[in-house]
């Protein structure tokens, strides 16, 4: 007993300090959207945190660690759910669709993660390069292959270019976010989905389409 008991607190203590992880970021993010990426400091998601300062050190390199850490956290997760939630569909239409949808709805959801996401990530042509070159290649992948599936099928041009539809695909949804956050008016984001992807699809689809 003595035996499996010093074996499970290893696992617990990995628990303890991912769940420590998750807080500091879910700090750094608040602080970011409210104070800018480079106006905060590290001292500044500590006071969010609850902590003292040097914790954080513990787990991250400094704030620009935490900036990287929470694009690769956000979009692991979207990787992670398109290609668990398209799984459940065969038809490509309907697969854009709910990558449209899960994209619009993670945004409106947290707000404070849109605005780190959609602007202070974008003030960096350092981060900007590293994130185009990481996950972010990745997820554009799935939106080309479903593009590619359509294109199999007879439902989208055979000529078309799936990697560059992926991206205007990608970038209609992506203006639409910023747009949100930066609108005084309060409205439903994920409204626009279906309408983004059938204005997507006219543009790319065959009669049949």
């Amino acid at each position: 007993m003595a035996v499996a008991a010093r074996r499970s607190r290893p696992a617990v203590t990995r628990i303890e300090k991912t769940d420590k992880r998750d807080a500091l970021l879910r700090a750094a993010i608040e602080t970011f959207a409210a104070r800018g990426f480079f106006n905060a400091q590290v001292a500044d998601v500590a006071r969010t945190a609850g902590v003292a300062a040097g914790t954080v050190y513990l787990y991250f390199r400094g704030k620009d660690d935490l900036l990287i850490s929470i694009f690769e956290k956000t979009m692991k997760e979207a990787i992670a759910s398109g290609r668990e939630s398209i799984a459940k569909h065969t038809d490509p239409l309907a697969q854009l669709r709910t990558i449209a949808r899960l994209h619009l709805d993670r945004m409106s959801r947290d707000r404070a993660l849109a605005v780190v996401f959609q602007v202070e990530l974008r003030q960096s042509t350092k981060f900007m390069e590293r994130f185009s070159a990481t996950h972010l290649r990745e997820y554009l992948g799935i939106i080309r292959d479903v593009i590619a599936r359509g294109q199999s099928m007879g439902i989208f041009r055979k000529t078309l270019n799936a990697t560059l539809a992926a991206k205007l695909l990608f970038g209609m949804l992506d203006e639409m976010a910023t747009n949100w956050i930066l609108s005084r008016r309060k409205y439903s984001l994920i409204a626009d989905a279906d309408a983004i992807v059938d204005l997507f699809v006219r543009g790319v689809g065959t009669e049949r389409a």
